[in-house]
């Protein structure tokens, strides 16, 4: 860490910061991945790992994903989501559960054996788009300013970098959800996710994590949270014979909310943006499988494109153009079964 210049600087360490770093070097690029909690940290999230990210780890990172990151029950088997009407539509995947804090770790792994350097406990307070780099100051001064030719922000729904550089607000879906002790009867290698308004704004959700039911709720509004969580609950219990024992835990996160239009923002100058912060998002919150492929085209379109950074953007957002339709299918299968997300217009694509 005694450097004071690397060819790239990458933001958050989750699966699209682990993606850039280890494509970036492993072609033999300078990277340090900088990362504002102590790793391996715990990251609020289903953890369901669909068939497509499972592919996109081997294909990127040539690895199968170890057992040791997974939590029981390991094998997923799809999704099943309940419409208004309370009409399941079950799609079938195989897939894997897993606790993000060890699969993330997992990842970074792989990237710092490929030469990535990393540094954690530590985020960004300032970056400055100079002639010909992207300067950058920390939260820790021990660390000292560092420069690269780019910064490659990976920070998801936080954003620091994003909005302070483009003075934007923040645009925020509130999730909430407990892990439970008890009883319930549904398949717990499905993960299953309920549309109906009267249970959220969003989506609500069940999946089990290590005997651990996890019912959660996801909102615009953050004082609806208990009233929302109250009839989901209420739900369960009538619908499903749900019997809670005990509330281990509880938490809420934010996830960006993504617009009918898909506002994807690829950067500005040699800032560049990958994953949630990009605006790359599939429904009920998956970002992973996303967010490792738009890290991916972003780290191509930088080793493609080094010398000339007028042509890295551009790059960038033509090979992602088959992700981005993917996207906009995902979000429009949704409107067909819920008419919250018709209302919002993301039945026109």
């Amino acid at each position: 860490m005694n450097k004071d210049a690397y060819d790239i600087i990458v933001v958050g360490a989750g699966p699209t910061g682990a993606t850039c770093a280890k494509i970036l070097a492993e072609n033999g690029f300078s990277v340090l991945v900088v990362e504002k909690c102590k790793l391996p940290r715990y990251k609020s999230c289903s953890g369901m790992i669909i068939a497509k990210t499972a592919g996109l780890v081997k294909e990127y990172f040539h690895a199968d994903i170890p057992d040791r990151v997974k939590c029981t029950p390991y094998d997923n088997y799809g999704m099943v989501f309940v419409n208004d009407e309370g009409k399941e539509y079950k799609f079938e995947q195989r897939g894997y559960n897993v606790w993000r804090s060890g699969f993330d770790n997992f990842l970074l792994e792989i990237a710092v054996e490929k030469g990535a350097e990393f540094i954690d406990g530590v985020s960004v307070s300032c970056c400055q788009n100079l002639k010909g780099c992207v300067e950058v100051t920390f939260s820790d001064r021990s660390v000292g300013k560092k420069r690269a030719k780019y910064l490659i922000d990976c920070e998801g729904a936080v954003g620091t970098i994003k909005r302070s550089l483009l003075n934007c607000n923040k645009d925020y879906i509130i999730t909430y959800q407990a892990f439970y002790e008890g009883n319930i009867n549904l398949d717990p290698h499905y993960f299953f996710a309920y549309l109906q308004p009267e249970f959220s704004q969003y989506d609500a959700w069940f999946n089990v994590k290590d005997g651990m039911l996890v019912l959660g709720v996801a909102v615009e509004d953050k004082s609806k949270i208990k009233e929302y969580n109250k009839n989901f609950i209420k739900y369960m219990q009538e619908k499903h014979d749900l019997v809670i024992d005990k509330k281990v835990k509880e938490e809420k996160w934010i996830m960006p909310r993504v617009s009918p239009d898909y506002n994807i923002n690829y950067g500005i100058d040699r800032v560049i943006f990958a994953g949630e912060v990009a605006g790359f998002l599939n429904p009920m919150g998956e970002g992973i499988s996303c967010g490792m492929e738009s890290g991916y085209h972003c780290a191509k379109a930088i080793i493609d494109n080094f010398n000339d950074s007028q042509k890295i953007l551009p790059t960038y957002k033509q090979n992602t153009t088959d992700l981005l339709d993917y996207m906009k299918r995902q979000w429009h299968l949704v409107s067909i079964m819920s008419s919250k997300f018709k209302e919002k217009g993301f039945n026109r694509n």
